[in-house]
């Protein structure tokens, strides 16, 4: 409305100067001695610089209520994402024969990707990767609907395709069909060192160390595609020291200046390079590679869960989370 105003004003006080304008041409004569031309640009001068001014006031309200709505937007952004830092875990699992590195970078501040590791009363180690479809903040409200649920079941002892049926069915009802999310699930048990998995969707993960050359593709649709989905699930046992590396597209799909992107092989190949490293030191390497390959302004949600099976006897402490960046 307030442009709307202004956009007036300026028709006005264009139409009064160009008035003036002729009057002065016209009368340029007669300006010393008709007191009504004297009088008509007066005036017609008087009225623009009044109309000036009006627009200009009208200008300044109209960036002030944009500060204010640009000032509230920033605050519930801030709000948003320190919301959705309490969803990610503060600390990763150290014990029962895995350790854990995670992250997630936001492409606009707060993100759509998500993961989770839960260690269960009953010694089950759960870790999970996925991503929602879209971006912002409507993504991050799905995310922390996903989350919410998943950790729900799994608190009712559901094996991976229970847990991913229920999940599936609930995404469905609760989106539209333009909405779904890619899904990794995994069930560690660490007396038999297997690792049950379901992968709906989402990209296979990264494999080092004696599984290498096996790919987690065992699953399904992403979730929320459609309502009854079957889904498979998959298992891989891990020997000491074998990698596996999750992670979003915002990875593999990072673009260079010339539009290629970073790719799966070149995942593969950094991972494989620094798989001797400690798991943090792995996530910089990876995450180095892909800012010196797109730079260093993420057009995706980045995130990365890098799992090592430990020795036996190993992994019994606690890893800090970087959690959300």
């Amino acid at each position: 409305m307030q442009s709307t105003f202004i956009t007036r004003d300026k028709l006005y006080l264009t139409g009064l100067l160009l008035g003036a304008g002729i009057l002065l041409f016209l009368g340029r004569n007669l300006l010393q001695q008709s007191v009504l031309v004297t009088w008509g640009l007066t005036f017609s001068g008087a009225t623009g610089v009044i109309v000036l001014i009006a627009a200009l006031y009208r200008l300044r309200l109209e960036l002030q209520a944009s500060r204010g709505q640009l000032a509230r937007k920033e605050a519930e952004l801030s709000f948003a994402l320190e919301v959705q830092r309490a969803l990610f875990p503060r600390t990763l699992p150290g014990g029962g024969g895995l350790e854990f590195a995670a992250i997630c970078i936001p492409a606009r501040g707060i993100s759509g990707d998500y993961y989770d590791v839960i260690q269960l009363p009953d010694g089950r180690l759960i870790f999970a990767i996925g991503d929602i479809s879209g971006k912002g903040i409507s993504a991050a409200i799905l995310m922390a609907n996903l989350q919410a649920v998943l950790r729900t079941l799994i608190s009712t002892s559901q094996s991976p395709l229970e847990v991913c049926s229920s999940l599936n069915r609930h995404f469905h009802q609760v989106t539209d069909d333009s909405r779904f999310a890619t899904f990794f699930y995994a069930e560690w048990d660490a007396r038999s060192r297997r690792l049950t998995y379901v992968n709906a969707g989402h990209h296979t993960p990264v494999l080092v160390g004696s599984c290498s050359g096996q790919r987690l593709e065992n699953g399904g649709f992403p979730l929320g595609m459609f309502q009854d989905t079957v889904f498979q699930a998959g298992e891989l046992v891990l020997q000491p020291k074998d990698l596996v590396v999750l992670y979003s597209d915002g990875i593999t799909e990072a673009e260079s200046a010339s539009g290629q992107e970073f790719g799966d092989d070149r995942l593969q190949t950094v991972v494989e390079r620094n798989c001797d490293l400690a798991l943090v030191e792995i996530q910089e390497r990876v995450l180095d590679a892909v800012r010196e390959w797109a730079g260093d302004e993420p057009s995706d949600d980045m995130t990365l869960l890098i799992v090592r099976a430990a020795e036996a006897g190993e992994g019994t402490g606690r890893l800090k989370s970087a959690g959300i960046s």
